[in-house]
Parts: structure tokens; C-alpha cells; sequence
């Protein structure tokens, strides 16, 4: 019998690749259910204050308007009396402010009405007819003159264990009486989420008590739960869809008042309601990565041994909601030091909360720990790898643990050699080509190989093809790719002969998709799920062929038609004997993490990235004109996607370097950059091809599988890599992104 192709590590195209590209694929504001409505959010025009009144008979008048619902007239939501009043805790449905519930302004742009209409254009039109009135209070919008009020996150207060407390390794900011110094401060601005795909949704109450809605979501289980507790509903009667998101970096993490807002109208015109967010109302109403000072403090010995560190964050958050995030987790763990320091703290401002953005915290943590690596080797002379190889954790020093398994040391060989640093000169401007100044520069990146449980259905179909079901969402990483070739592998199946059905809240219990977790935690669930199928049909098959009987279930195998075993295809069954015996339902396992696995070990993906810049001597214009960024990320199911992955993450670190600055005008509380006329991010132009390498060794104890993650990894350490590449360049250090011509050119 022909031994099937192995399919973990296969260069496999996406499986949904052509209903991407040729239009099939759905997404939530395409659905087309019958009697669909459309509905257009109105947003504050001030800060903070009362909303007074709302005008809204034009509104009403208007042709095919259904109807106008403001807080003068929303219906009774249940759960916005009992959820949500603890700042402190992490927001969920919108957090602690709900929407059209009371008349106060906490945010520019807050959503005060929703209109509602029998087409798109109509409720638009409708929509620039209402018209609010406030009593207006004076605001704040400026993280730098809210320094001095920041304080440490609720969360932390309460609990001495939280991450999120002031920590501390040996002597308190010990950096201060060291030999060789620096202290310098960082600044990361508000950067948004702008994935190509909108935040939409269209809700469709079924029954007065049944609810199904069609998300852009990163995970519909949370928001299942989310809006069964708002409106009061058993959770299986509450059910969401996903099938295709369009993208998604962290804002799709939460459920916000755009969501409840269409839920609410749904409700009143007694019809299906489809709200798709403007790109305007992306920078206001659904997050983003929240602007952060930093400072930091670093001590090492002439030989280049970093004898202290001491890194000090403060981030924004809403008045509404204590948002938080690990900006100072990868100091505490990356780099030996025998005394480390670290503050956490968050100032209110009358902003919309924050979310996670992709490498939440950890991205811009890493801009300042790794700019700051990066100055310290100047200042002692030390080429920049070098340094970091001679304070490298051969253990977790934050934990006093192992490594689950590190191969850092390889991903600088791979990368050094990629990118040419045998060119890099110490003296900074060194390197000239005409007009334009070349430099090298290095960043490195860590997250947690985070591992949760989840299930997986699967079932046999009478014509040998498997299908599975999970939750789980696929925000682009091509999840659905990566399983069916778990799945290939562990049934010995071909993957044209596997479906995997992801996106609904009524399949398999998922986790939401963040964090780098999924093919950690749903991998091993659809693996394990394989090997419950092969021992199912083995158990079966026994009954009519002995063969089987003492077969192992490693040994059996999914012949063309046949379940038949390893080493004996003399001994076979037909699908069609097997599925008569089975009772209709699909065989469901759970996947749970090893508790000793995660407690005895510290489990991380590391990456190191490494950029050749051009600066214009002239003009200041910068070119990243090589990227090159390596991983070990334990076993990589998928070259190309994963390659995929890194490529983006990549070009997501080119923007937060060198343009992505979402700026507020603070007299007013209101965005200037408001679309992508004035917010920049990256296009072809602007990103070099990107090379992509990994080290590809099994992590034996985060999985069977041996994987880690990616995702976020793949854009931390990038920013302070161009960043350090510039200063290579030109002498020039730049400790606040973005690093636009007019920086360099003072």
C-alpha cells in the first residue's frame, strides 16, 4: 500500500483561497436575508458633556426611513442594568458604557443614534438629518499632560500575583549607580486597526428569544456569550457566524456598541438589520493600539554585561474601562540581569478604550527594551548581536524556570546571514551609497506559546471523505489550511478528501482567535479527534473482521473506500458496513492542556528581525530595502502561510516604524487622521520582499504537535530593528515613532 505524503510542513496552497479571490467567499454585510434593512450609526460631535436633545422628525420623514432610535427611546436591553459597572474589569459588549442607555458623552464620535431604512443610501441620507445638542464639559485627550494622574490598573491593586504590579529582581533601579548608563525615553502613538474588511454586522432576531447575527468577529463563542448575557438569553439560543473575516488585528477581540446598537435596532423594526462601520468610524468606535511613554534605564559592564534594567510604561485608557496590556512583559524575561525593575502604569482620558493590537503590548514594549539594547552597545562599542548573545537566558530568569525550548541562538545565524550583517559598521554612517546612507539594525520579539482547550467534531461521510467542525474563526492566518493538514496526517487521507467548517457558534466549543493560540489549542483538539475516529471505526470494524480486533489504532488506515490497517490490506471494511453501525451524530473531543507541562516549564516563540535601511542624505526619506525575519515557532504545520504570516507581521512593523500615527486634536478631543489620506500605512511601495526563515524544531511540551505560534512575533522587534538601522545609518537616534523625514532632517 502507497504510503501517503506527509502533509505537516507541506507548502500546501490555502483551502479557501479561490473563494477569497474570486468573490465566493461570504462576509458578514453580505448576507442577504430576506427583508434586510440598513442601518447608519450618528456619532457625538463633541468629547465630553450631556447630550441635552436630539432632533430627529427630519430623520423620521425621510423616505424609507423604519425608524430613528437615540436613548430618548431605545427598548430596555437587560444585561446593560447588571454588567459592566466595574471599570476594572475587562470590557465585554461594549464595556461598562452602554449604548442609547443614558444621555452621557464619554468619547468623540460615541455612537447617540442609529437609523434605520429599506436601503443604504436612504438611512445615510436619513442619518446626516438628526441632529444632537449637548451641554459640553471640558475634556482630555493628551496622554503627556496626564502623566502625573497615571496610576496602577485596579486589577493589580487588588491582587499582589497580578502581572500588572510593579515587579522587581534584585536591587530597586540599581541602573542608576552603574559605571556605563543610558536613560532614555520612547513614545508609541495611537495606532488603529485597519484591516481591509470593516467591523459589520447584521442581527436577526429569528424569535423574540432567538437571536443569530453574522459578525465580524474573532471569535463567536465569546460574542455568543457577550450578547446572551445582554439580552438575557440561553446561550444556544444565541447564534453567531463568521465564516470569512476579512482581516483582524485584535479589534475584533471585543464586542462593541456598533454590534448592540444593530441588535437593538433588529429588535424594533421586527427585520433583519446589516450595520457596516465607515472607515471614519473604524478610527473611533472599535479601538486601537493605545499611546504609550516609556522610559528606561539601563547599566552594563565594559565587557557587555547588562548589570540592571529598570523599564517604566505608562499607557492610555478610557475613563469608562482600565484597559491594560504586557508592554514590560519581555523585559522581565528576555535578557540577563541580575536586578530588574519594571512600573505599569494607565491614565484615563476621554477617548473610546483601547484593544489589543497585534503583539499587544509586547510590540511596543520591545521598541524601547530593543532600542535600548541597541544604544547600550553603542555606547560600550560592542557590535549589537554580539551584545545580546552575551546576556542571553539559557533559562527564564523571570520564573526560575526552563525553557519549553528556545532556539533563539539559530534564529541570529539564520538572520545575521540573510541580511549581510557582516557589512554593518560600528561607527554609524559609515556606509554610503550616493546620496543615500546605509544601515543594519536588529530587534527581537517573544510572546507566550499560549495552549487552551477546545473540541473538535468530526465525521466519516458515506463517500470517504472526512468533515470537521470547530468554533473557531480564521482572521487570516488560513487556520482552516493548517487543520486539514493536521487532520490529513493523523488519518493518512489525502486533503482533497478533508472539510473543515469553521465560523459557527453551534460547532465545536473554539477559543477566540488571538494571541498566537489556535493551532496550539485546536490542532491538538482536531489531532486527538482523528485518533477517536480511526479508534471509533477500528472498535466497529472489529465486529466483522478479527483483523482489527488487536489492531492499534495508529495502524488503521482510510483506504479508497475501505477502512483498512497498516502492513495487512488483506483485512478491510467498507465505509458503507461502518456507517450503519454508527447512530448519525459526529464522534466531539476535547483537547485540554497538560497543567504539569505549563507549570514546570515557561513556554515562548522568539523571533529576531534584522533591516537594511536607505536614508536619503538629503531629504530624510527612508527605504527599508531588506527585511529579514526569523522565527522559532516550534513545528511549522504550513511553510507558506506561516511564511505569510511573518511577511505581514513585517510589513505591520514598517508602519509602525516609519508612518502609522493616529493624531488627535486635543482643543477638540476629534481625530485629524481620519482615513488613509492622512493615516499611512504601508503599501507595495514601501515594503521590501520580505525573507522569511525558520528554525522548525519541535517544542516537545507545549503539544503533541510541537508548535508554538507566530502571529504575534512576527511584527515584535520589527519597529526597533528599522529603528536601530537608521541610527546605523545616520547617527541619528529616534525614540519616537513614527520616524518620518522631518525627525531626521533637525
Amino acid at each position: 500500500m502507497k504510503t501517503p505524503e506527509k502533509q505537516i510542513g507541506a507548502r500546501m496552497n490555502r483551502v479557501d483561497g479561490r473563494q477569497k479571490v474570486t468573490g465566493a467567499a461570504t462576509y458578514s454585510a453580505e448576507y442577504q436575508l430576506p427583508g434586510i434593512t440598513y442601518a447608519v450609526l450618528v456619532g457625538s460631535t463633541i468629547t465630553k458633556g450631556r447630550i441635552t436633545s436630539i432632533d430627529t422628525k427630519a430623520a423620521e420623514r425621510a423616505p424609507g426611513v423604519l425608524a430613528v432610535i437615540t436613548h430618548f427611546n431605545s427598548p430596555k436591553v437587560p444585561g446593560f442594568d447588571t454588567a459592566g459597572k466595574d471599570p476594572s474589569q475587562p470590557a465585554t459588549v461594549g464595556g461598562p458604557i452602554k449604548v442609547f442607555k443614558d444621555d452621557k458623552i464619554r468619547f468623540n464620535d460615541q455612537p447617540i443614534a442609529i437609523v434605520v431604512a429599506d436601503s443604504l443610501e436612504r438611512a445615510r441620507f436619513a442619518a446626516g438629518l438628526v441632529k444632537g445638542q449637548y451641554a459640553q464639559e471640558k475634556h482630555q485627550t493628551s496622554l503627556e499632560a496626564a502623566k502625573s494622574q497615571a496610576f496602577l490598573p485596579t486589577s493589580a491593586k487588588k491582587n499582589p500575583k497580578h502581572p500588572m504590579n510593579d515587579y522587581q529582581r534584585g536591587q530597586v533601579d540599581a541602573y542608576k549607580t552603574g559605571a556605563i548608563k543610558l536613560e532614555s525615553e520612547y513614545v508609541v502613538p495611537t495606532e488603529v486597526h485597519q484591516p481591509m474588511e470593516l467591523q459589520a454586522i447584521t442581527a436577526h432576531w429569528e424569535a423574540p428569544d432567538r437571536l443569530t447575527i453574522y459578525d465580524k468577529t474573532q471569535g463567536t463563542m465569546a460574542t455568543r456569550r457577550d450578547f446572551a448575557r445582554e439580552w438575557g438569553l440561553p446561550e444556544e439560543n444565541v447564534k453567531v457566524i463568521a465564516t470569512y473575516v476579512g482581516g483582524a488585528f485584535g479589534n475584533a477581540l471585543h464586542s462593541w456598541q456598533h454590534e448592540s446598537a444593530a441588535i437593538i435596532a433588529a429588535r424594533v423594526v421586527n427585520r433583519p438589520v446589516k450595520l457596516m462601520l465607515t472607515r471614519e468610524q473604524m478610527f473611533t468606535m472599535v479601538g486601537y493600539r493605545p499611546y504609550t511613554w516609556q522610559k528606561l534605564g539601563m547599566s552594563a559592564t565594559p565587557d557587555g554585561k547588562i548589570t540592571a534594567i529598570t523599564h517604566e510604561a505608562i499607557g492610555q485608557t478610557s475613563t469608562f474601562e482600565e484597559f491594560t496590556e504586557s508592554t514590560l512583559a519581555q523585559t522581565r524575561m528576555m535578557y540577563e540581569s541580575p536586578n530588574l525593575t519594571t512600573r505599569y502604569r494607565i491614565a484615563s482620558l476621554d477617548v473610546n478604550s483601547p484593544i489589543w493590537m497585534r503583539g499587544p503590548g509586547e510590540a511596543t514594549g520591545a521598541f524601547a527594551l530593543e532600542s535600548a539594547m541597541d544604544e547600550m552597545a553603542h555606547l560600550l562599542n560592542i557590535d549589537p548581536l554580539e551584545f545580546r548573545l552575551r546576556n542571553y537566558t539559557e533559562q527564564d530568569p523571570e520564573k526560575n524556570r526552563p525553557w519549553s525550548s528556545k532556539f533563539l541562538k539559530e534564529c541570529y545565524q539564520l538572520g545575521a546571514e540573510r541580511v549581510g550583517w557582516n557589512k554593518r559598521q560600528l561607527k554609524p554612517g559609515s556606509l554610503r551609497d550616493g546620496d543615500w546612507l546605509i544601515g543594519y539594525g536588529m530587534g527581537v520579539g517573544t510572546f507566550g506559546a499560549h495552549r487552551g482547550s477546545s473540541k473538535a467534531n468530526i465525521r466519516l461521510l458515506p463517500n470517504g471523505t472526512v468533515l470537521l467542525q470547530s468554533a473557531v474563526t480564521d482572521i487570516g492566518p488560513g487556520t482552516a489550511t493548517a487543520m486539514t493538514q493536521i487532520a490529513a496526517d493523523t488519518l493518512g487521507l489525502a486533503p482533497e478528501k478533508i472539510k473543515f467548517e469553521l465560523g459557527n457558534s453551534n460547532f465545536a466549543q473554539a477559543p477566540t482567535q488571538g494571541g498566537s493560540a489556535i493551532v496550539n489549542t485546536v490542532g491538538p483538539a482536531v489531532q486527538e479527534a482523528c485518533l477517536a475516529l480511526k479508534e471509533k471505526l477500528r472498535t466497529l470494524a472489529a465486529s466483522s473482521n478479527a483483523a482489527f480486533a488487536s489492531a492499534k489504532k495508529e495502524d488503521v488506515v482510510f483506504a479508497e473506500g475501505y477502512l483498512t490497517l497498516n502492513g495487512n490490506p488483506a483485512a478491510r471494511v467498507p465505509f458503507a458496513d461502518l456507517l450503519q453501525q454508527v447512530d448519525g451524530g459526529f464522534v466531539t473531543v476535547e483537547s485540554k492542556p497538560q497543567g504539569n507541562a505549563s507549570k514546570n516549564y515557561s513556554m515562548y516563540s522568539f523571533s529576531v528581525h534584522f533591516a537594511e535601511v536607505r536614508v536619503h542624505a538629503l531629504t530624510g526619506e527612508v527605504r527599508v530595502s531588506k527585511l529579514v525575519s526569523c522565527a522559532d515557532a516550534g513545528t511549522i504545520v504550513n511553510e507558506k502561510t506561516a511564511g505569510n504570516q511573518m511577511k505581514g507581521g513585517a510589513v505591520g512593523g514598517i508602519g509602525m516604524a516609519l508612518m502609522e500615527h493616529a493624531i488627535i486634536d486635543d482643543r477638540f478631543g476629534r481625530y485629524i487622521t481620519k482615513d488613509f489620506a492622512d493615516y499611512h500605512v504601508p503599501v507595495h511601495a514601501d515594503s521590501p520582499d520580505v525573507q522569511v526563515a525558520f528554525v522548525n524544531k519541535p517544542d516537545p511540551y507545549v503539544n503533541a504537535l510541537g508548535t508554538k505560534g507566530i502571529g504575534e512575533i512576527a511584527i515584535i522587534g520589527v519597529a526597533p530593528a528599522i529603528a536601530n538601522a537608521i541610527f546605523n545609518a545616520t547617527g541619528k537616534r529616534i525614540r519616537e515613532l513614527p520616524i518620518t523625514p522631518d525627525k531626521l532632517l533637525v
